[in-house]
C-alpha cells in the first residue's frame, strides 16, 4: 500500500504544484546541449554556437549578442524522432517486449526568440543588447514534461520530452574585437504539501494541500575575441587575421519535485500518519565549459572547432538525495565533447551549414538497480541551409529562414537489468534519432 500511495502522490501532486501537466518520456537530458536550440545550431552540431549572432546566443555565449547591432525577432519549430533500441542477450526473467524498439516518444518543441538594443533607453555610449530565448514543449500546449520513476524494461537518459526552456542574456562591447556578456538560464523547483485522512480502498477525507513553485537561476557567462580587430588594426598581412576566439560558462540546473504526504488511516494509520516523502529531479544539465576558435579560410569558408567540458559527476553526488533513483548506485563522469563545423556562402543571401561530433556517454555505470538507465555512445553528423530575403512583398524588414537536419547513430553498449540485487536481464542498447528543425527570423 505505501508503494501505492507513494506512486499516486507523486504522479499527481507535481503537476497541481507546478501548475502544468506531467508526460512521458523526458530524461536526463538538455534541449539545448542535447540537439541544440536554432536550425544552425543544430546543422554545425553545435560547433558554431559559441559565435552565433542570432537569438541563441542568449544560452550558448552570451558576448556574441553584441556582434550583430541588429535587432532580431525569431520563431521556429523543433522535432526529434528518436528510434532507442534494445536487443535482449537473454537472462533468468526477461520482461516481454513487442519488438526492438523500447522508446520512440517524440520531442515537439516551438522556439521564440527576441533580441534588441537597449541604447535609447539609457546614457550609456556603448550599445547594450539583450535578448530572451523560450523552448516550450508539445509545440507550445505543454510546459513541464517531466516523469521519473524505476523500470523493468529499461530506459534512456538523453531522449525524450523537454520541459520549459527560458533564458535572458545582454551583451556589451567593451574594447575593439572584444565582448562580454552575462545572463541566466530559468528553470523551476517545486514543493507540495499534502494531509489527508483515508480509508484501505483509497477514498479521502479531511485533505490539506500546499503548494508551491519557485524559478532557480542559473548563471550564463560568455567573452568572444575577434583576434582581427584586436591585433590587425594596422597590418595588412597579419596571422590572426580571420580568427575568432569564444568562451562560456553555463551552471548546473535541472527540474526538481519535492512532494511531502501524511496519510491517517482510521483504526490502522494513527496521527502524525504515514509519511509520504517523494524529492526528484530531471532534465539535469551539467556545468558546461566551452572553448571554441572560428577561422575564415576563404571569403565564402570558414571552419569552427569548439571543445566542450561537460561536468557530469556532480550527478553522482545529487542523485543519492533522489528518493526514486538513491538505490540505483548511478556513476558519472565528466566528458570532453569535440565539435566541428562548416559554413559556405554561396552567395550573401544563401548559406550552407555542416557539423560534426562525437558524444561519450557519462554514465560509467552498466547496472542500477530498479532505474535501469541506458545511455551510450553518440555519433551525430547534420547539415543546414539558410535564406536571407532583403524584401519581402508583406514585412518591413529582412527575413531569413533557416533549415536544419540533424542524425544521431548510438554505440552499441551493453546493460545488466538488475532488481533486488539479481541480474534478471543482460540487453544491447543503440539506436538513433533524427532531428528536423525550421526557424523564422525577423531582423529590424
Amino acid at each position: 500500500m505505501f508503494d501505492r500511495l507513494k506512486s499516486y502522490f507523486h504522479f499527481l501532486m507535481v503537476p497541481l504544484s507546478m501548475g502544468f501537466s506531467i508526460s512521458a518520456g523526458a530524461s536526463m537530458g538538455n534541449l539545448a546541449t542535447t540537439f541544440g536550440l536554432l536550425p544552425q545550431d543544430i546543422a554545425t552540431a553545435q560547433a558554431y554556437s559559441l559565435f552565433s549572432e542570432q537569438v541563441s546566443a542568449a544560452y550558448y555565449n552570451p558576448a556574441s549578442l553584441a556582434l550583430n547591432p541588429r535587432g532580431e525577432l525569431t520563431v521556429g519549430a523543433l522535432q526529434v524522432t528518436p528510434s532507442l533500441e534494445v536487443a535482449s542477450k537473454g537472462g533468468a526473467n526477461p520482461p516481454t517486449r513487442t519488438g526492438r524498439v523500447l522508446e520512440s516518444e517524440q520531442t515537439e518543441t516551438v522556439l521564440f526568440g527576441m533580441k534588441t538594443n537597449l541604447s535609447s533607453l539609457t546614457k550609456f555610449k556603448t550599445p547594450v543588447y539583450l535578448a530572451l530565448m523560450a523552448g516550450v514543449e508539445k509545440y507550445g500546449l505543454e510546459m513541464l514534461a517531466f516523469e521519473s520513476n524505476s523500470s523493468e524494461e529499461g530506459q534512456f537518459m538523453q531522449y525524450g520530452q523537454k520541459p520549459l526552456f527560458l533564458s535572458l542574456s545582454g551583451a556589451v562591447n567593451v574594447m575593439p574585437g572584444i565582448h562580454v556578456g552575462a545572463g541566466v538560464r530559468i528553470t523551476l523547483h517545486a514543493d507540495a504539501t499534502m494531509r489527508l485522512e483515508t480509508d484501505l480502498a483509497g477514498n479521502t477525507s479531511n485533505e490539506e494541500l500546499s503548494v508551491s513553485a519557485e524559478p532557480v537561476l542559473i548563471p550564463l557567462f560568455g567573452m568572444y575575441f575577434g583576434l582581427q580587430d584586436m591585433l590587425c588594426a594596422d597590418t595588412k598581412n597579419c596571422m590572426w587575421q580571420g580568427l575568432d576566439v569564444a568562451f562560456s560558462y553555463r551552471g548546473s540546473s535541472n527540474t526538481q519535485t519535492t512532494v511531502d504526504a501524511n496519510a491517517v488511516i482510521p483504526g490502522t494509520v494513527s496521527e502524525p500518519g504515514l509519511p509520504l516523502v517523494v524529492s526528484t529531479l530531471d532534465a539535469y544539465q551539467p556545468m558546461i565549459i566551452s572553448l571554441g576558435a572560428r577561422y575564415q579560410l576563404t571569403q565564402q569558408l570558414n571552419v569552427a572547432l569548439t571543445l566542450e567540458h561537460q561536468n557530469w559527476s556532480d550527478l553522482t553526488s545529487e542523485l543519492t538525495t533522489d528518493t526514486i533513483k538513491d538505490q540505483a548506485g548511478l556513476k558519472f563522469e565528466n566528458t570532453l565533447i569535440p565539435r566541428l563545423g562548416l559554413q559556405y556562402a554561396f552567395s550573401e543571401s544563401i548559406t550552407l551549414h555542416s557539423g560534426l561530433s562525437f558524444e561519450a556517454s557519462p554514465l560509467t555505470t552498466t547496472q542500477s538497480e530498479d532505474v535501469n538507465l541506458f545511455d551510450t555512445d553518440r555519433a551525430i553528423a547534420a547539415v543546414g541551409l539558410s535564406k536571407l530575403y532583403t524584401e519581402t512583398n508583406y514585412l518591413a524588414f529582412p527575413l531569413k529562414i533557416d533549415l536544419a537536419y540533424q542524425y544521431h547513430s548510438l554505440v552499441e553498449r551493453d546493460f545488466d537489468l538488475v532488481s533486488n540485487g539479481a541480474v534478471y536481464e543482460t540487453i544491447t542498447a543503440s539506436g538513433d534519432a533524427h532531428v528536423a528543425s525550421l526557424s523564422f527570423s525577423m531582423m529590424f
